[in-house]
């Protein structure tokens, strides 16, 4: 068999969205994926926790097979069966009682933000104000880019959309005192598990805190679960780990398609609906093109129909168990392994600086280099050698993320503990070729930065 070059990792006509690796995917069944050279990988990030019900799941390529050969779109002027059906779904799941459909995770938490706004206005208020989380990720436009806490991505694209406060995470003190005297304020949008910033889960106590100051000082508790819903944590909401907390708005994407149709959803209380689309006169306040797409839509029925019938939601739950207990066991062996974060299969991975003096000196340079440099030591070696999909899960962050679909199995799980001590063990002899990778890749990046 001849092999097949892969496109370059970068390309004189296409944006350069990614570092990308120059790998091309030809299909995938299940939780694997395979090139288009024949090499098969586990994929242990799912899309970016998009494809939890796997690859090419034969009821969904089935369903959306029958859809596509009935109607895939028509303009939203007009009633989509499948829409009144999947916003059933959802609110019965959620405890929510109306959705909004739209097309991406960033879509959707646009529309919380506008949401939001709505409610100050009716309040009053002519500067409404959103309390937002240190290390946040709510999206790349410009109104999730000013709610998003890293710095690093707004470089270069100012001025950010004036409306939004920045606080500590898990401190409720932090946040009284930030909004004491600041009377605009008409929200709190937090991501219940931060997955760009590290996989950090909010603490119990301070997400009822939460709820709590927000029925107080008549604010709305917005919880973005774009990479932690539709069941990725072991629970349908990842906000169900933390016990009677009830939110006002919670968005969901990425997953809601099972992977295989761009969709989002904002669900909200019957009354914050009834505040934006109040009138006939009101009902283009807010929509997207495809909002509600019956190709859409057969895709996010089917998906939920998928994790009931496969009980994939328990299955999270037990493979995640099986590979942060396999990590934390590695934890008190490896000088470099700090803490392992999980909700199911949502597992944040996270590494500190040693005891010894060469592991040190291998953990200085590294930040030196490039702050977001250290934990390529155990993503490039994971895909190269052992052919393992996995994430540094942001900027200025030493840790990796694992996203991996709901229907991983314990051999699957087995796999990549095997392979992930294996690279740590190597990760752990300096000098040695695991550091000659990296060292040239930061050396690379500090030269471009210095141009």
């Amino acid at each position: 068999m001849t092999a097949v070059t892969p496109a370059a990792a970068t390309s004189p006509h296409v944006m350069n969205t990614y570092g990308r690796v120059p790998i091309a995917m030809s299909h995938g069944q299940g939780a694997w994926l395979w090139d288009v050279n024949g090499k098969k990988y586990l994929d242990g990030l799912g899309g970016i926790a998009v494809n939890t019900l796997g690859h090419n799941h034969p009821q969904l390529v089935a369903a959306l097979q029958d859809q596509v050969a009935k109607l895939i779109h028509c303009s939203n002027y007009y009633h989509v069966p499948g829409q009144e059906a999947l916003a059933t779904e959802l609110v019965a799941l959620s405890g929510l009682t109306n959705a909004f459909f739209c097309s991406t995770g960033l879509e959707a938490n646009e529309a919380a933000i506008k949401l939001a706004r709505k409610f100050g206005h009716d309040k009053g208020i002519e500067m409404p104000t959103i309390v937002v989380l240190e290390k946040s990720f709510h999206g790349r436009s410009i109104a999730t880019l000013s709610a998003t806490g890293n710095e690093k991505l707004k470089v270069g694209f100012g001025p950010m959309v004036d409306g939004f406060l920045r606080v500590p995470r898990n401190d409720i003190e932090a946040l009284k005192q930030a909004t004491a005297h600041n009377p605009n304020v008409v929200a709190v949008f937090v991501e219940t598990i931060q997955g760009e910033g590290g996989v950090n889960p909010m603490h119990l106590d301070y997400l009822k805190d939460l709820r709590t100051l927000c029925d107080e000082r008549d604010w709305l508790l917005m919880l973005d679960e774009v990479q932690s819903g539709m069941g990725r944590t072991g629970k349908f909401l990842a906000i169900e780990h933390e016990g009677a907390v009830d939110p006002d708005i919670v968005i969901l994407a990425k997953t809601l398609s099972g992977g295989f149709v761009p969709v989002g959803a904002v669900l909200c209380k019957k009354w914050i609906h009834e505040k934006v689309f109040s009138s006939m006169s009101r009902s283009v306040v807010h929509s997207s093109t495809f909002s509600q797409g019956s190709f859409a839509m057969a895709a996010g029925l089917a998906a939920l129909d998928v994790l009931d019938r496969e009980n994939l939601i328990a299955n999270a739950a037990k493979m995640g168990d099986l590979i942060g207990q396999g990590v934390q066991a590695m934890i008190s062996r490896f000088e470099f392994m700090k803490e392992v974060r999980w909700r199911g299969l949502m597992v944040g991975i996270e590494f500190g600086s040693p005891k010894s003096l060469s592991l040190k000196i291998a953990w200085t340079t590294c930040h030196t280099l490039d702050k977001s440099l250290f934990p390529q030591a155990a993503v490039i070696p994971l895909l190269d050698k052992h052919h393992i999909i996995t994430q540094v899960a942001g900027h200025g962050v030493d840790v990796v993320k694992l996203l991996p679909p709901l229907v991983i199995n314990e051999a699957d799980v087995k796999y990549f503990l095997t392979a992930f001590e294996d690279v740590v063990v190597q990760m752990h002899k300096f000098p040695g070729p695991a550091w000659d990778v990296l060292m040239g890749i930061g050396k690379m990046a500090l030269t471009q930065r210095a141009r």
